[in-house]
């Protein structure tokens, strides 16, 4: 992260260094990025910008001359790439692990803090002086991250690693790797070669965000009260009618269907058993 530019409209973009090598956070890896994956990124978060998917934008790309080395399909054959370095921006870059690390760590004064001014800075509609502002916070991330998903699946694009370090609290599409479109409906379409399990196969990734944002309950659960616990439980509870509702919707649209009638839903999912038939 190098800053925080403000344009013209008044927006706050946080920009980021993508391969510009080894950060704190880097562990055994080079913090370097190939070519390859460096225009992948850039032309991706730019389509799904334009197809009104809520996403991180690239704003540059410059080639390296550093050589990197890669494994490509994770076959043990490495070879040497060219590097290159992306610019790009976000709102903001926090995630679910940027909460989850702190509570692990139990670093409570520190969590509070985080969630306060992310809260502050990125969610206008609660009050700072809501003793609920915590639960109204964790509501908007479970409704927006269905929201995200649904819109996902609307245009048959598969992130590929879903884990919660590349789930945005913003609920903004993040972290361009392995991610890939449908040519046509498979549910068990996996864009990630070393997913051997197909444990991000795109038919999973509604169930995997149930499974990131409990993730996200139990790193605010140290900074909820009793009753506080109870009621983000019950929000937990209605992700799935939220994202299926949405879900619904979505695929309404695309088919031009007005109004509501109780053989919508028996559409839609026959015309996606046809597609996968097909």
């Amino acid at each position: 992260l190098i800053g925080v530019y403000t344009n013209r409209h008044g927006e706050r973009w946080e920009l980021q260094l993508k391969g510009s090598g080894k950060t704190p956070y880097s562990r055994n890896g080079d913090g370097r990025a190939v070519l390859r994956s460096s225009v992948r990124e850039f032309l991706c978060s730019e389509a799904m910008y334009y197809l009104g998917i809520p996403t991180s934008r690239a704003a540059s790309l410059v080639v390296s001359d550093d050589d990197v080395w890669r494994d490509q399909f994770y076959n043990g054959n490495i070879k040497k790439e060219r590097g290159a370095i992306v610019l790009r921006l976000a709102k903001s870059w926090f995630r679910i692990g940027s909460l989850e690390i702190l509570t692990h760590s139990g670093e409570m004064d520190l969590l509070r803090r985080l969630l306060d001014f992310i809260i502050q800075e990125h969610f206008p509609s609660i009050s700072m002086n809501d003793s609920n502002r915590y639960l109204e916070f964790f509501s908007t991330v479970v409704s927006e991250t269905a929201n995200l998903i649904a819109l996902w699946m609307s245009v048959g694009f598969a992130h590929g690693v879903c884990n919660t370090d590349n789930f945005s609290l913003l609920s903004i599409t993040i972290d361009y790797g392995p991610f890939g479109f449908m040519d046509s409906y498979d549910p068990n379409f996996v864009p990630n070669t070393s997913d051997d399990e197909r444990r991000y196969k795109i038919g999973n990734q509604a169930s995997v965000g149930l499974f990131n944002l409990s993730k996200l309950l139990e790193a605010l659960k140290p900074l909820l009260d009793p009753k506080q616990k109870q009621l983000a439980s019950q929000i937990l509870e209605r992700y799935g009618e939220h994202y299926y509702s949405c879900f619904t919707e979505l695929f309404k649209k695309k088919l031009g269907l007005l109004g509501e009638n109780e053989n919508d839903n028996f559409l839609i999912a026959f015309l996606l058993k046809v597609s996968l038939l097909c």
